[in-house]
């Protein structure tokens, strides 16, 4: 068995973070268009996007 749903949300959100992240990181360096590609992954990967977008200067 996969274990108890807690432990799957929590797993889900540890890989979250961990993503988030390395995307951060490849913000920092990235150019306008690999920005736009960053912002797109941050759109599907998590809820909160808009605000993470605005934050990290990527619009």
């Amino acid at each position: 068995m996969a274990g108890t749903e807690r432990q799957r949300e929590l797993r889900r959100r540890r890989q979250r973070t961990k993503k988030l992240g390395l995307l951060h990181k490849k913000s920092e360096k990235a150019s306008k268009a690999e920005k736009a590609i960053i912002a797109n992954k941050l759109r599907r990967l998590t809820p909160g996007a808009d605000v993470l977008i605005q934050a990290w200067k990527l619009a």
